[in-house]
């Protein structure tokens, strides 16, 4: 491991938790899919498996800065067991719904519940954040998150399809609940790392939506889950359309692999000078790399063209939480990390269902029309916005570019 990671866990506890959220982060990319995976072996409706996968999402949109708000206000072993339990009931209600053919309303009231799992990226990221706020290794630390969110969904949806397709289709959700378990109840046993919570009368109440800043991020970042979404189902058309469904898993995967490759590289370097410029480059970045999409001809064009798309990816999203941390208070920080990737998670829907529609009219192809117009509304909403990002809010929790700054002036 390259130096800059080797001394980012030589912090106390830093190994422990690391290791219990990316157990604890698994179960993001194993739950819908696996349930679709389960649903429709179970009863061959895929048009029900896609709405339960969907219910989940669109639940977990709602609740989770809800529940991260909660995070910030009383602690993260407070609020998390609590919440974990319930999403737990509500995957093992799903299980014997489906298992035992119960009522369709009973599946969607259990998916709904499901949607209050924690957002355990950004518990992670607040443990880092309260590490090594106002320091380089800030950085580093989240360059090294991005990758883990990428090997999690490399590997998750693998797991998922695999076990309920080889063992019972069951296998997949209980795998997920079961790495939600060990991952939230490890990591809140950890006490020693846990951020200070904000009680509300210390704070001042209100959202943190109320920054103008989270709130171009938030809009941006819902054009970007349209990309995401976009590409999933397209990538998958496209390659059914070419006769190689099966291989729309390995193209995919490719995407995230040049996210890793990215994020990896990204967190070796420190850079100088205010954040949103960087931020708003690579924003334009994801949206230039859609245009190849609309010429590709076979599925090795397709992989090349989504590996360099990836390499995009992971710089943003690290930018992104630099943002983040400079637009939200110091006691709102996971609400705000949890905001960004909430409208991750709408855009995705939205993307995923836009994209669905113009296959059926128009085919495969075409599809690479709608992340190419998703990365157009996200360069729009990204130059409007620009001028928010400028302005960091009081009390923020402080920039690592900053730090760096003048760090080096004060060594020269």
């Amino acid at each position: 491991m390259p130096s800059p990671y080797r001394t980012l866990f030589g912090a106390p506890g830093s190994k422990g938790f690391s290791i219990a959220g990316f157990v604890g982060r698994v179960p993001l990319s194993m739950m819908g899919i696996g349930v679709v995976t389960m649903v429709s072996q179970l009863t061959g409706r895929y048009g029900l498996a896609g709405a339960l996968s969907a219910t989940i999402a669109l639940s977990a949109a709602v609740a989770g800065p809800q529940v991260s708000r909660l995070v910030d206000q009383y602690g993260q072993r407070r609020v998390l067991r609590p919440a974990t339990l319930i999403s737990l009931a509500a995957a093992a209600l799903l299980l014997c719904a489906a298992h035992y053919g119960w009522p369709d309303w009973v599946l969607f009231a259990a998916c709904v519940g499901i949607g209050c799992v924690p957002s355990v990226g950004a518990m992670i990221r607040a443990r880092w954040a309260a590490l090594y706020r106002g320091t380089p290794q800030l950085h580093t630390a989240y360059s090294f998150e991005s990758v883990v969110d990428e090997v999690c969904f490399i590997i998750g949806p693998i797991i998922s399809i695999g076990l309920s397709t080889a063992w019972f289709p069951e296998a997949g959700p209980l795998l997920a609940a079961c790495f939600l378990a060990v991952g939230v109840f490890s990591l809140t046993a950890q006490r020693a790392t846990e951020p200070q919570p904000h009680p509300r009368e210390r704070r001042g109440g209100g959202t943190a939506m109320r920054s103008r800043g989270l709130q171009v991020l938030v809009a941006t970042f819902v054009a970007t889950g349209a990309i995401f979404g976009a590409v999933d189902v397209v990538t998958v058309a496209f390659a059914e359309e070419e006769g190689h469904k099966a291989a729309a898993s390995v193209v995919l995967a490719v995407y995230a692999a040049g996210s890793c490759v990215a994020g990896m590289v990204y967190g070796l370097l420190h850079f100088a000078g205010p954040p949103e410029r960087r931020w708003l480059l690579g924003v334009c970045a994801m949206a230039v790399s859609m245009i190849p999409l609309l010429l590709v001809g076979n599925l090795p064009f397709l992989a090349v063209a989504l590996f360099v798309a990836g390499l995009s990816i992971a710089p943003t999203m690290i930018t992104t939480m630099s943002l983040i941390e400079e637009h939200v208070p110091r006691a709102q920080l996971t609400e705000g990390m949890t905001w960004v990737s909430t409208g991750l998670a709408a855009g995705v829907a939205l993307g995923s269902s836009v994209a669905g529609w113009v296959i059926d009219a128009a085919g495969a192809r075409a599809g690479y029309g709608v992340p190419a117009v998703a990365g157009a509304a996200a360069v729009a909403v990204g130059f409007l916005g620009f001028r928010r990002l400028k302005r960091p809010a009081p009390g923020r929790g402080g920039s690592v570019e900053q730090h760096s700054e003048r760090k080096e002036r004060h060594v020269a």
